[in-house]
């Protein structure tokens, strides 16, 4: 497998874009990579384009279409919110094998206000069963994980809602962010139950959106660039066989057994990262994920927010960006700018969010069904 840099990244901000369709909005965010890169449509070799809602569409022929059709293979990729990070490791793969020196990844999505796959949330705000009784699509899911883990282990919802409290912050900061407005603690306890323990602002905004990166060999990327930002792993999950859970999904274990492979291929552990951007969909992910990613033992997830750590400027950055929170979850675009982020702050260009000294990067997308992507990215 040869070296893999990525050498341009752009995103568009997210939010409601009603008067541009979905692959207007992937050919922006992809001529803003391709400038970034410095290069033109007419030098990419393949295309990989991820989208869920629109996956029967050949969205990725649309984009060539748009910009440039030059007869370059083109892969349309859907997989639940890890659409978009499973084209950017197709893309990987593509040049990492040998098969190409150029390849770029765009992930796109228009989803307005559409819920995640299945909703949440009765329309009665004054007693809204599926709040009261932690069911209903998605929310349900991460409701009842969040449930378990206050449960098993004495966490609390308050503890929760510090990390919607923490990413809200950060998202102030993002220009890129659907959302801008901090959230106090108060406001996110007293915000109506979605599925309990979340409440509305511990809960991620849908929206439109797209980003892009590209990628290059190692001999092609010091062709364009000084400061390039090499991918050190790229790893893909699927559930292992389990005795049915109460959560209906295992969302530990397909995230454990994605950070173990990537800490390996990429030859770091955890405290060697800088920063990471992880699928915080509901705030109970993102503490679920702290052990998962294990950044701190089991069980003490809850510790670690209490103690600040993953505000930026304390021990293990995390969603600096404002995450999913803030900066809402166009499901095909999300993976692709968790990485589109991370590139930024490794090249020292997040502006007043950036990370102090970054060197190495996490980007984790986990989509029930399930898939689990992390790509590490370095300096």
């Amino acid at each position: 497998m040869r070296e893999v840099a990525v050498v341009g990244a752009n995103m568009l901000k997210f939010g409601r874009y009603p008067d541009k369709d979905v692959v207007r909005l992937a050919s922006e965010a992809l001529l803003g990579a391709l400038k970034d890169a410095g290069i033109g449509i007419k030098d990419v070799e393949i295309l990989v384009s991820g989208n869920l809602y629109q996956s029967n569409a050949m969205v990725g022929q649309r984009i060539m279409k748009e910009i440039g059709a030059t007869g370059i293979p083109v892969v349309n990729v859907a997989n639940a919110c890890a659409t978009g990070s499973t084209a950017f490791r197709e893309a990987y793969y593509a040049v990492a094998s040998g098969a190409y020196d150029i390849a770029v990844a765009v992930g796109s999505e228009q989803m307005g206000k559409m819920g995640l796959l299945g909703g949440g949330g009765g329309s009665d705000r004054a007693y809204n069963t599926e709040g009261v009784m932690g069911t209903g699509g998605m929310p349900g899911v991460f409701g009842q994980a969040g449930a378990e883990h206050m449960r098993k282990y004495g966490t609390t919802q308050a503890q929760i809602a510090k990390i919607a409290v923490k990413n809200h912050e950060h998202g102030v900061l993002n220009p890129y962010a659907q959302y801008q407005k901090e959230t106090p603690l108060e406001d996110v306890l007293n915000a109506r139950v979605v599925s309990w323990p979340n409440t509305l602002f511990m809960c991620c905004p849908t929206g439109d959106g797209a980003a892009a990166a590209v990628l290059m060999s190692a001999e092609k990327a010091r062709q364009f660039t000084s400061k390039p930002v090499w991918v050190a792993a790229s790893v893909l999950t699927s559930d292992p066989y389990a005795p049915r859970n109460p959560t209906m999904f295992d969302i530990n274990t397909v995230t454990q057994i994605a950070a173990k492979e990537a800490y390996a291929k990429a030859g770091i552990g955890p405290e060697d990262l800088s920063m990471i951007e992880l699928h915080d969909c509901f705030a109970t992910a993102e503490l679920l994920h702290y052990e998962n990613l294990f950044l701190c033992g089991e069980g003490e997830a809850g510790k670690l927010i209490d103690e600040r750590a993953t505000y930026n400027g304390g021990k293990i950055p995390v969603n600096v960006s404002g995450g999913l929170l803030s900066k809402g979850h166009p499901l095909g675009a999300t993976g692709v700018a968790n990485i589109v982020e991370i590139v930024w702050h490794l090249r020292g260009e997040a502006g007043d969010r950036q990370v102090k000294g970054a060197k190495t990067g996490l980007a984790h997308v986990i989509g029930l069904g399930s898939a689990c992507t992390i790509n590490v990215l370095k300096k």
